[in-house]
């Protein structure tokens, strides 16, 4: 199973514990592609989701000096995937000489230089971790295609900020492993399971975090399977809307309703907001 890694930046967590993963259990990629470390849209994603400190204090942790104790490790659940000897991998170059893989820098994952490295890959299988919004023509690069961690169930909820639309519209939490095609979070299906929220998880980004981790093992799952061809995606089946679902297409959720996604996480009443949030529940929008 020839298999290559599609990252935001090298010092991307996710993608680099994604490459770490499928690496010690055997299956070491073909290659990564990845955008510059200093992506202009990439930076302004980052520094909108975390804000001006601590997008600084991530990149000083990556690379700046080594602490010679602690963790630099933004998500506290990566952590053991990205272990190496006495310290942690800080990026996907790092990864990639462990393990011996190239590492590949393109200003667009859909760019002729960068389908031209892809196609002398010749891999089976993509991973995606994040970038461009990919097109046709590169979706298509490989035998399998592309496969995605989605945060939430599909076809339930589909798009931006998915476990908090999950929380806020009772949908239960999940993940589902899928190959992806044109449309937003609509190709077929490889794994999809629901997701237990641990006790002491009181806050959406530890949430978060939590899947993500807890993504990466599925898509693990996933590469196995297709490397034993023992799974068959299944397309995506029409089911009946909910309250929040006449279009399962979510966006960026505001963040006053993502307060009343957390106040309900916190209090454990992963339901009650799709039969009706008031106003009084913080948003006068």
């Amino acid at each position: 199973m020839r298999v290559v890694i599609l990252c935001s930046s090298p010092y991307s967590e996710t993608g680099c514990a994604v490459a770490a993963r499928l690496s010690q259990l055997g299956h070491v990629p073909v290659g990564a592609l990845t955008l510059p470390s200093w992506d202009r849209r990439t930076l302004l994603r980052k520094v909108g989701q975390w804000g001006l400190r601590e997008s600084y204090n991530f990149a000083v942790g990556k690379l700046g000096p080594r602490k010679a104790t602690g963790t630099q490790v933004r998500n506290a659940y990566l952590e053991t995937m990205l272990r190496h000897g006495d310290g942690t991998f800080r990026s996907l170059r790092e990864v990639a000489r462990s393990y011996g893989f190239p590492v590949a820098t393109c200003a667009d994952q859909n760019s002729a230089g960068a389908l031209a490295q892809l196609k002398k890959w010749s891999a089976d299988l993509a991973i995606f971790t994040g970038g461009n919004i990919l097109r046709e023509e590169t979706l298509k690069a490989f035998r399998i295609g592309v496969l995605n961690s989605h945060l939430a169930l599909l076809p339930e909820v589909r798009g931006m900020s998915s476990p908090e639309w999950s929380l806020l519209c009772g949908v239960p939490l999940g993940i589902t492993i899928h190959l992806m095609d044109s449309g937003i979070d609509t190709g077929p299906i490889v794994l999809r399971s629901e997701f237990t929220v641990p006790g002491g998880c009181g806050s959406l980004v530890d949430l978060r975090n939590r899947m993500i981790a807890a993504g990466i093992e599925l898509i693990a799952e996933g590469v196995s399977s297709f490397a034993g061809s023992t799974v068959l995606p299944a397309p995506q089946t029409n089911h009946e809307p909910t309250i929040c679902e006449s279009d399962p297409q979510f966006f960026v959720m505001h963040q006053r309703l993502k307060a009343v996604a957390e106040r309900g996480l916190r209090k454990g009443q992963l339901t009650a907001v799709a039969s009706g949030f008031q106003k009084s529940d913080e948003y006068d929008g």
